[in-house]
């Protein structure tokens, strides 16, 4: 098959797989989490798409469904040629599931996965693109194109697909227990993550990739004011929407202390090598100059100020169960993202001070610790930077702190290299359609993703 026929096929068969609805939703919303119908008809989809990967990969089903009956999460095996290395694989992570969406307000709908003119540039349109069938795809890709061409990987090459990722990660928790069980220890892991960008670093003209050694934790809190209720003709003057919107208002008005971690220090010093003086001064002293360094960064958007510091974003309101009535209940739901050197409870002891009321009540839900740091130098580190640099000859490559979580933090407890990167060019205006509307993935960025794969495995 030529290369323009191979890429053609790839392109397809994400599109297939994108159309398909695999949608999860919050345990806290209505209704089922997800529609075991979507979960089926994709899990039955892969080998239809690839069959040499099917007859070649064993596949395991693991975890459970929100009903606790039927695994969703994959778990493919790839047979090294050497078998002391089944003990210590390496491990190449996707997830399946997207976060709802409705075709209102988007562009094009948001499961046709229609292929369009966008800027210049061919794109596939639709949720998953990025987020992160793109990956899952582009792994598949490269494992069935090095069977084609009859490569076998020195050790053990796992891929898992996590089914649950966007709400809760249990298949991936279920596939590390299950490995764990087997005494099997990664000897590296690659997830979602970082990217290849441009423009998030002050002076740096040229694209870096960013490579996540370390992510943020992830807590839910619940705000919570229980009061008297009575007729909305008669109002106290404090009632428990007041006091609930006090509390938001005193949140965002104290933000967590910004820091520079030594991930952070790290990219600085990286990032700014390439930079010209005397910024290449300033970023190459960052110990010195970490006071400066620090206010500079926090002017310069959402993306760079929650790279420095513990965020909180409040997601979901409730109140009231009438239009004449004052609610007895007011509820919010707040998203915490923790930074490394924090801690949970050091996160929900500032809100608490922050708030400063006794009378809203906080609950704490789903807390994760951040992630520790994996090394950003070692053959693990190495491997991944090669693979990289052989399809993106002379790129810029950084650690950095992965913002959001993904299952990869549940692999911590069995891996000491676990790093997140989606081998892919993404826009600032691209990163910011990830759980909003208009996702979509550019094809040269897709086709330039299944190579760094096929690289990275190669290496293995």
């Amino acid at each position: 098959m030529t290369d323009a026929a191979a890429d053609a096929r790839a392109i397809e068969r994400l599109r297939v797989l994108v159309r398909i609805p695999t949608i999860s939703r919050p345990t806290t919303g209505p209704g089922p989490r997800a529609d075991r119908d979507a979960f089926e008809q994709f899990i039955a989809e892969l080998p239809t798409q690839y069959p040499r990967v099917h007859d070649a990969l064993t596949v395991e089903r693991h975890g459970t469904d929100p009903e606790g009956d039927v695994p969703y999460s994959l778990l493919y095996r790839w047979r090294g040629s050497d078998p002391s290395g089944a003990s210590s694989p390496t491990v190449l992570m996707a997830h399946y599931d997207v976060v709802p969406a409705t075709d209102e307000g988007w562009t094009h709908p948001a499961f046709a996965a229609e292929v369009l003119e966008h800027e210049g540039e061919q794109v596939v349109w639709g949720r998953g693109a990025i987020d992160n069938k793109g990956s899952l795809v582009a792994l598949l890709e490269a494992v069935d194109r090095l069977l084609e061409a009859g490569f076998t990987p020195r050790h053990d090459v796992l891929l898992v697909f996590g089914h649950d990722e966007e709400v809760a990660g249990t298949g991936a928790q279920a596939i590390v227990a299950a490995l764990r069980e087997q005494s099997i220890r990664p000897s590296l892991v690659v997830d979602e993550g970082g990217a290849i960008v441009r423009d998030v670093f002050p002076g740096l003209d040229e694209p870096a990739a960013l490579i996540g050694v370390t992510e943020k934790g992830i807590t839910t809190l619940t705000l919570r004011v229980e009061q008297q209720g009575g007729h909305a003709s008669s109002p106290p003057p404090f009632a428990a929407t007041e006091r609930l919107a006090r509390a938001i208002l005193r949140l965002n008005g104290s933000p967590a202390k910004a820091r520079l971690d030594p991930t952070m220090r790290a990219m600085i010093r990286t990032l700014g090598a390439r930079t010209k003086q005397p910024l290449r001064f300033v970023f190459g002293h960052v110990d010195a100059f970490a006071p400066l360094l620090t206010r500079v960064l926090l002017r310069r958007g959402a993306e760079t100020t929650a790279l420095l510091r513990t965020t909180r974003a409040v997601t979901e309101l409730r109140a009231g169960h009438a239009a004449n009535a004052l609610p007895e209940h007011a509820e919010a739901t707040v998203n915490m993202r923790i930074a490394p050197g924090s801690s949970v409870a050091e996160a929900v002891d500032e809100v608490r001070r922050a708030i400063d009321d006794d009378l809203v009540l906080i609950d704490v839900l789903l807390p994760s610790e951040p992630s520790p740091v994996s090394p950003s130098s070692g053959p693990e580190w190495n491997d991944l930077v090669a693979a990289i640099d052989e399809r993106v000859p002379g790129l810029l490559v950084s650690p950095y702190v992965m913002m959001q979580a993904s299952d990869s933090r549940f692999f911590t407890a069995i891996s000491d290299h676990v790093y997140r990167f989606a081998p892919f060019r993404l826009s600032a205006a691209e990163r910011a359609c990830l759980h909003a509307k208009n996702e979509r993935i550019r094809i040269s960025s897709f086709l330039e993703g299944i190579a760094i794969y096929e690289a990275l495995v190669r290496r293995r």
